[in-house]
């Protein structure tokens, strides 16, 4: 029997969660620093390989340490939450997780992740978007995945 997703310690995951009722939190700069800040604190109990923040919503792209995904995403969204001490909910309840299974899809989720931001109109570049791996100064982790020849 396969362990369902959300239980699972293993794997590398394109995650994605919104914002409560679509608020705009991350369009203020202090909360997408705060944010980042977040993330950071709690990377031993993850590698992170990508990330982006929206207006509205953040995509990651992260293998377990010694947590699940649900546990590590009620870290990062709690550890938010708790520091931005809102009277007003922060997130939608759950989130969305696809395990990446090649690298061809490991490469599919992390060009999604960055054109995110050109889509929207918010940079003409990955790099140009300030609250993205493809610009930032936190460190990422490399992914295990290969490329078929």
């Amino acid at each position: 029997m396969a362990i369902p997703q959300r239980t699972a310690t293993t794997g590398t995951f394109f995650l994605t969660t919104i914002c409560y009722n679509r608020r705009r939190i991350f369009q203020i700069n202090r909360n997408a620093k705060l944010f980042l800040e977040t993330l950071e604190h709690y990377r031993p109990h993850y590698l992170l390989h990508a990330f982006v923040l929206m207006p509205d919503h953040i995509h990651l792209i992260l293998t377990p340490r010694d947590q699940t995904i649900s546990q590590i995403m009620n870290l990062i969204k709690g550890g938010f939450s708790h520091r931005l001490a809102s009277k007003l909910p922060v997130w939608q309840r759950g989130f969305a997780d696809h395990q990446i299974r090649t690298g061809e899809d490991f490469i599919i989720r992390e060009n999604y992740l960055y054109q995110n931001p050109i889509a929207a109109r918010l940079a003409e570049t990955p790099e140009a978007y300030p609250y993205s791996s493809a610009n930032t100064t936190i460190p990422l982790d490399p992914h295990a995945f290969k490329l078929r020849s």
